[in-house]
C-alpha cells in the first residue's frame, strides 16, 4: 500500500518544477488543483472517482511533462515554464493547447462583435462627459485640467481598461467570480465593485429623471425659465443674466424651486415630488425595456443611443461658435493656467475623471466583455473605447466653454467668475443660454434628449453588472425560482428605484450630492487601487499576458506590462494616499452639511468598501485547514495551527486557489487513501 502510494502520488506532487529538490510549492500546489479542476470541468474526470484508476494523475503527468515509473528514483526535470504559464493561458507559441477552464458555450454573446464595442463606448461616454468634465476643468483652471486628464488616460486609463476588459473577457464571468478567481483573498473587490454599480444607478437616474423633465417642459415657447413671472420665482428673480450674490437668474429658480422644489437641507426632507416620481418610473421602465433581454436587446439599443449623441453635440458646438463671446469661452478651455498644476488636487480629480468616465473598477465594461467571443481583439476594444470616451469629452468641451463664452458676454464678466456648481453645469447655465438663442425650444428639446441618451447607456450598463454578477452567482436557483431571466431584471430594478426614491423629494439634490461624493471620488480610488493589486501584482501580468495570449495569439506590448507591474500600482497608491489627505467633505454651493450627515456619507463609501475585509475573513475561513477545523480540534498543536494558517494565506494569494478539487484514488485501488490523494 505504501509503495503504491509512493509512485501513484509522491511523483506527481514532488516532480512539479517549480520546487527546490522536488517539493512541491504552495503556489505550485493551487496551480496544480487548478489544473485538476479545468480537467474535471472539461469532463475528463467520471463522476465516480473510484473507478479512475489514476488516469487523471497519469493525464497530469503528460500534461506537466512527467516521466516516472514504479521503482524508479525521480530526478528533477529540466528548467521548464512556471506553473502560471502552465496551468493558466495556454501558449500557442509554443504549441500549447488550449485548456481554457472558462471557455461556456451556453453563455450568450453579442450578434455581432460592433454591438460590444458600441455598448463600451455607450458604457464609457455618460453624463460626466457633459456635466463631471466641463465642470473639473473649469474648476481646475481650464485647459491645466487637459494635460493631468491626458497624462492620466496614457499611463492609468488605457492600460487598465485594456486590463479589465482581458480577465472579463478571458474567464467569461462577472466581477464577483473574475476576482475570486485570480485572487482569492481580495475577492471582495469584485463584491465591491458590484456594490458601488448598485449604489450608483440608484442616484444616476435621477439625472435622467431631471433630464426628462427638462425635455417634456421644453414642448412649449417661451421656455418656463426664460423669464420671472411664473408662480415659483422668488422677489430676487432676474431673467437676465447675473453674477449678483443677492439676485438669482429665472434658470436657476425654475431648477432649484419648480423642477426640485428643494428645501434648505437634509434637516427638512419635505414631501415626495410627485412628477419626478413619475418621471423616475418612466426612467426605470426604459432601462427595463433596454436590458431585460440582456445583451440581446441591449447590442440593439446602443446603435442608437451611443451615436444619436455625437450628431447633437456637433450641431451644439456648430451653432454655439457662432455666439458673441464663445472664443473666450474655449481660449479658457484649452489655454493652460499653469500654476494650478501644482495643485495636487487636480491630479487627484483628473484620475478620479478617468476612473469615473471609463468605468474604471465599476465592473460595466468587465461584465460586457464576458459576453465577447473568445478570441475577440481586446487591445482594438480598448483603444477604440477609451480614446473615443476622451475625445467626446474634449469635444463636449468646447461645447459648454463656448457657452460659458457667450454667458460671460452677457454678463460683462470673465468666464473665471461664472457660477457654476455641480449639476447645475447642465441644469441651469447651458439652458440659461438656450433662451437667447434663434429656435430656443428645438435646442433645448435636442440638447436634453442627448443627455437622456448619455444617461441611458451608462445607467443599464451599471443594472447589467448586478445582474450577470447574480446569474453567474446563484443563477440556477435564481431560475427555479423566477424562471426567467428577465423577472430578475425587473427585481433588481425595482430595488435600484425604491431605493432612489428619496432622491425625488425636496431634499432630493443634497441627498444626490452627498451620495455621488462618497461614492463616485471616495470609494472608487479604494476599489481601483485593490483591483489593480488583485490583478496586476497577485495574478500577474505573466499570467495576465498568457491569457491574451490565448485569446489572440499576441502578448501585450512592454508599454502595458510596464503600467500593470510598476506605474499603475505606484501611481494610484500615491493618488490614494493624496486623496486622503487632501480629502474635502461634501457641500452643494453654500450649503455645508452637518457631521451626522458627512457621518452618513461614509457609511454610503463603506457600504462597498466594507466587502473587501469581509471577503478575505470569508476566504480564510473556507480554505481547507481552516479555523473551523482548528477551533473544532482543539487538541491540535499551536505550531499546526500556526503552519495551516500560513499555508490558507498562501492559498487565498494564489489565482484559482478556492478551486475545488475531487479526492484522486491511486491506481488499482479500492481503498481510500488520504496521504496519497492530490488533496490540498
Amino acid at each position: 500500500m505504501t509503495r503504491n502510494c509512493t509512485v501513484i502520488a509522491d511523483p506527481v506532487i514532488n516532480s512539479y518544477p517549480d520546487g527546490k529538490n522536488g517539493v512541491m510549492t504552495s503556489e505550485g500546489e493551487a496551480e496544480l488543483q487548478a489544473l485538476v479542476e479545468r480537467k474535471l470541468t472539461n469532463g475528463h474526470i467520471q463522476n465516480n472517482p473510484k473507478e479512475m484508476n489514476g488516469t487523471l494523475l497519469e493525464s497530469l503527468r503528460d500534461e506537466l511533462n512527467i516521466h516516472h515509473g514504479s521503482g524508479e528514483s525521480w530526478h528533477p526535470p529540466s528548467p521548464s515554464p512556471s506553473p502560471s504559464r502552465r496551468a493558466f493561458g495556454a501558449q500557442r507559441q509554443r504549441g500549447r493547447s488550449i485548456d481554457n477552464m472558462a471557455v461556456q458555450p451556453d453563455r450568450p454573446t453579442w450578434n455581432k462583435q460592433i454591438e460590444f464595442t458600441l455598448a463600451g463606448i455607450g458604457t464609457a461616454v455618460g453624463l460626466g462627459n457633459v456635466w463631471r468634465f466641463p465642470y473639473l476643468c473649469y474648476r481646475s483652471g481650464g485647459g491645466a485640467f487637459l494635460v493631468p486628464y491626458l497624462f492620466m488616460l496614457v499611463v492609468l486609463g488605457i492600460p487598465l481598461l485594456y486590463m479589465e476588459l482581458i480577465v472579463g473577457q478571458y474567464l467569461r464571468k462577472g466581477p464577483v467570480h473574475v476576482l475570486e478567481k485570480v485572487c482569492p483573498l481580495l475577492k471582495g473587490v469584485g463584491m465591491a465593485t458590484v456594490a458601488i454599480s448598485f449604489i450608483m444607478c440608484t442616484y444616476y437616474n435621477v439625472i435622467i429623471t431631471w433630464a426628462l423633465y427638462y425635455l417634456f417642459s421644453s414642448f412649449q415657447s417661451p421656455l418656463p425659465w426664460q423669464s420671472c413671472n411664473n408662480t415659483w420665482n422668488r422677489p430676487n428673480c432676474t431673467d437676465h443674466a447675473t453674477n449678483s450674490s443677492f439676485s438669482t437668474t429665472a434658470s436657476q429658480q425654475f431648477f432649484n424651486h419648480k423642477v426640485l422644489e428643494r428645501t434648505s437641507g437634509l434637516e427638512q426632507p419635505g414631501i415626495l415630488r410627485w412628477e419626478l416620481f413619475l418621471l423616475l418610473v418612466v426612467a426605470w421602465i426604459l432601462i427595463y425595456l433596454c436590458i431585460f433581454k440582456g445583451v440581446k436587446s441591449t447590442g440593439k439599443v446602443v446603435y442608437f443611443t451611443a451615436l444619436f449623441p455625437y450628431i447633437i453635440l456637433l450641431a451644439l458646438l456648430i451653432n454655439n461658435v457662432q455666439l458673441p463671446g464663445a472664443l473666450d469661452g474655449i481660449k479658457f478651455f484649452i489655454v493652460p493656467v499653469w500654476e494650478k498644476l501644482l495643485s495636487v488636487q487636480v491630479w487627484v480629480n483628473a484620475a478620479a475623471q478617468i476612473f469615473n468616465s471609463i468605468g474604471i473598477g465599476f465592473g460595466g465594461l468587465m461584465t460586457m466583455a464576458s459576453y465577447n467571443s473568445f478570441n475577440n481583439n481586446v487591445l482594438r476594444d480598448t483603444l477604440t473605447i477609451s480614446i473615443i470616451n476622451s475625445l467626446t469629452s474634449i469635444l463636449a468641451g468646447f461645447v459648454i466653454f463656448s457657452a460659458f463664452g457667450y454667458m460671460s458676454h452677457l454678463q460683462s464678466i470673465p468666464v473665471s467668475e461664472l457660477a457654476v456648481d455641480g449639476p447645475g453645469l447642465v441644469f441651469v447655465v447651458y439652458p440659461q443660454a438656450f433662451v437667447t438663442m434663434p429656435l430656443a425650444p428645438l435646442w433645448a428639446i435636442i440638447f436634453f434628449f442627448m443627455l437622456l441618451c448619455l444617461g441611458l447607456d451608462s445607467e443599464f450598463a451599471m443594472v447589467e453588472v448586478m445582474v450577470t454578477s447574480l446569474m453567474d452567482s446563484y443563477g440556477k436557483p435564481i431560475l427555479k425560482y423566477f424562471r426567467l431571466k428577465e423577472i430578475l431584471v425587473l427585481v433588481v430594478c425595482s430595488a435600484a428605484f425604491l431605493l432612489g426614491i428619496p432622491h425625488v423629494m425636496q431634499f432630493g439634490i443634497y441627498m444626490f450630492q452627498l451620495m455621488d461624493h462618497y461614492t463616485a471620488i471616495v470609494s472608487i480610488i479604494f476599489l481601483a487601487f485593490f483591483e489593480v493589486i488583485a490583478v496586476c501584482w497577485v495574478f500577474g501580468v505573466g499570467r495576465l499576458s498568457d491569457s491574451l495570449i490565448e485569446m489572440t495569439g499576441k502578448p501585450p506590448a512592454m508599454f502595458f506590462k510596464v503600467c500593470w507591474w510598476i506605474i499603475c500600482p505606484v501611481l494610484i497608491g500615491v493618488i490614494l494616499i493624496f486623496s486622503v489627505i487632501e480629502f474635502k467633505p461634501a457641500r452643494y454651493e453654500h450649503y455645508v452639511y452637518p457631521a451626522w450627515a458627512q457621518g452618513v456619507g461614509w457609511i454610503i463609501a463603506l457600504a462597498s468598501i466594507i466587502w473587501i475585509p469581509l471577503a478575505a475573513i470569508h476566504t480564510l475561513w473556507v480554505l481547507p485547514g481552516s479555523f473551523k477545523e482548528s477551533w473544532a480540534g482543539l487538541e491540535l498543536a499551536i505550531w499546526d495551527t500556526t503552519r495551516n494558517l500560513k499555508h490558507r494565506i498562501r492559498r487565498s494569494l494564489t489565482p484559482f486557489g478556492l478551486e475545488k478539487v475531487p479526492v484522486v484514488y491511486p491506481s488499482g485501488s479500492g481503498e481510500i487513501f488520504p496521504d496519497a490523494a492530490v488533496k490540498l
